[in-house]
């Protein structure tokens, strides 16, 4: 298995675990933008830089920036939103224990596959190309992704409303 593959895969997940430990709203941005640097470098070790480039420019950029303009407007508040962060209570020690027992589970199928065996199939000719990327994206996945885009704004419109409720 390739090094790079390695490394940016353990990056990813450092950032998440970044995401999911950080105390600040803002520092878990930044963990998340670490995680997504990381699989931008996934891609890039799996030789498709067309995805690695639009990982870093639409989520690291333009959803990151988004996400900042959110916890902005959320925390305009001056009392705290959360006062026990970071506590360990007992649905936290819940949480990380069914999340390591999916990262033992994800680990052992990773290493055996689906046959019980240990082999890593190797990677379609075209994948990851231009041409079939924005084919599949404008065709058979428009209306999930133009749904996802619908879901965005209307969160960012409820942040907004439930922001200016507080003000007034």
């Amino acid at each position: 298995m390739n090094l790079v593959f390695i490394l940016a895969g353990l990056m990813a997940i450092a950032g998440v675990v970044g995401v999911i430990l950080a105390r600040q709203p803002v520092h878990q941005v930044i963990a998340t933008v670490f995680s997504f640097i990381g699989l931008a470098a996934l891609y890039l070790s799996l030789q498709n830089e067309f995805l690695a480039v639009i990982q870093l420019i639409v989520y690291g950029g333009a959803v990151m920036i988004l996400f900042l303009f959110v916890i902005a407007l959320l925390s305009a508040r001056k009392d705290p939103v959360e006062k026990d962060v970071g506590k360990l209570t007992p649905p936290t020690i819940a949480g990380f224990a069914v999340g390591g027992a999916l990262l033992v589970m994800l680990g052992i199928v990773g290493l055996f596959g689906a046959e019980g065996n240990r082999g890593w199939t190797a990677v379609p000719e075209q994948f990851g190309q231009v041409g079939e990327f924005g084919h599949e994206l404008l065709t058979t996945y428009v209306f999930p992704f133009e749904v996802i885009a619908f879901v965005l704004m209307v969160a960012v419109i409820g942040v907004m409303i439930l922001v200016g409720r507080h003000r007034a």
